[in-house]
């Protein structure tokens, strides 16, 4: 049991745009992985039946919603879970509409991974350059182009041959990472969990074998520490008198005991006494685990503190260059105050000025128009309260990402990743 615990974890989202396949081919790599439950299998017959299908639609199995399961798309993001003896998974099955770019956002900003369906017959598309467009926007360390629906080509090498060139120029001018190129047909099965007879001339792994031996994004333990205070635990008990220690989830880099520390905002110097993870005392603590520590001087620590190595600190400023996703039907208000929450932070925030916005069709920046709209992606400037301790997304996404709420409603309008320059974001094609 303990062996299946710690298994490593892949999390990755597909995307593509409408009927390209996407839930078909979640619900291929769960039947034909035996990941689902017969109480599941016997729902999906009966949909299928009641739909007027003649063969199982596997793309019931992640269309959730009823509106998806009548109009046959997806609206929400669908996450799904499954493992083979090899590794577990999480897949989130992200929307393909344009209108839906906010779902996307979310379903993708916690992957390590993105499968990009395109349909064979149809090659790269606008909605493609989108997706690819947000895979590198969220930094994704692996894309995978699975050319879709091959068995309406014949199986055509030359097609393949086509869309994987075009493909190639798009990665390089977005200067996506790692990308890799699968024939598939999600209906019948080919490549996506067993090899396929039918495209032969395709020497490499099949989806489910590429998924399995991915390298999971970069160890965020070989970042710089950086430690957000969530809670500072005192027991207020006679036997824990004189105990303080500040508990709170690693997001980066490596500490351990002895360690010399910087308390921030406060830039309070001292050292690492003890290091604890429940009733366990750890010599050294990786992230993202979740430690308790005590430090051998009195000094002042409270939630939204940050306690980092001495030698590497992260960058403090009020005013933050962001690219960000609007969430909210109510658009953004340039010189309005929003409440800002960033790692266990939290401030106020007013937006100062609209730099551009991003039309993720064509990838162009937009540089008149200042009125971001829901699903809208810009660059903005934002002015906090007080300085924030952060690093650059590209850096670290956790240090480097915060969040944006209506001081109101307290909805969450809009998600945020912290960028150096505008030179930075700006990609054509």
């Amino acid at each position: 049991m303990n062996g299946y615990l710690d298994m490593e974890l892949l999390r990755f989202t597909t995307a593509g745009s409408v009927d390209d396949g996407k839930s078909t081919l979640i619900g291929r790599l769960l039947y034909d992985s035996k990941s689902i439950f017969e109480d599941q299998l016997e729902a999906v017959k009966t949909a299928s039946e009641r739909l007027g299908n003649e063969e199982i639609n596997l793309a019931l199995l992640t269309d959730g919603l009823r509106a998806e399961r009548e109009q046959g798309i997806t609206i929400d993001v669908a996450y799904r879970y499954f493992a083979t003896p090899k590794r577990k998974f999480i897949i989130a099955d992200t929307p393909g509409h344009i209108e839906y770019t906010r779902n996307m956002v979310t379903g993708a900003s916690t992957a390590d991974a993105a499968v990009i369906l395109v349909d064979s017959r149809n090659g790269i598309i606008e909605q493609t350059k989108r997706h690819s467009y947000i895979a590198s926007l969220l930094e994704l360390n692996h894309v995978i182009l699975a050319v879709n629906k091959m068995d309406l080509v014949d199986f055509s090498e030359d097609v393949f041959d086509r869309i994987k060139s075009e493909y190639t120029g798009i990665a390089e001018k977005l200067k996506l990472k790692n990308v890799h190129y699968i024939p598939i047909s999600a209906r019948d099965g080919d490549n996506v969990v067993n090899r396929s007879g039918n495209i032969s001339w395709y020497k490499g792994a099949t989806l489910l074998e590429l998924l399995e031996r991915l390298p999971v994004k970069e160890d965020i333990d070989k970042h710089p520490v950086r430690f957000p205070v969530q809670y500072v635990i005192r027991p207020q008990k006679d036997d824990f008198h004189d105990y303080r220690a500040y508990a709170g989830r690693l997001a980066g880099g490596s500490i351990k005991v002895g360690d010399k520390v910087t308390i921030l905002p406060s830039l309070t110097e001292s050292s690492v006494m003890s290091i604890h993870e429940a009733d366990r005392s750890l010599d050294e603590a990786f992230a993202p685990q979740s430690v308790a520590i005590r430090l051998n001087d009195n000094v002042d620590v409270s939630r939204g503190d940050m306690i980092v190595k001495s030698d590497n600190l992260p960058y403090r400023n009020a005013n933050i260059s962001l690219l960000i996703c609007w969430l909210n039907h109510r658009p953004l208000s340039i010189g309005a105050k929003y409440i800002i929450r960033h790692t266990t932070d939290e401030v106020f925030g007013v937006i100062k000025d609209v730099y551009f916005k991003v039309n993720i069709n064509t990838l162009e920046n937009i540089t008149g128009d200042k009125t971001v709209k829901m699903n809208d992606i810009a660059h903005i400037q934002i002015k906090t309260s007080r300085p924030l301790k952060y690093d650059l997304y590209s850096q670290n996404s956790i240090t480097g990402s915060l969040v944006i709420i209506n001081e109101a409603t307290f909805e969450t309008v809009g998600a945020g990743m912290i960028v150096k320059s505008l030179e930075e974001q700006t990609f054509s094609i």
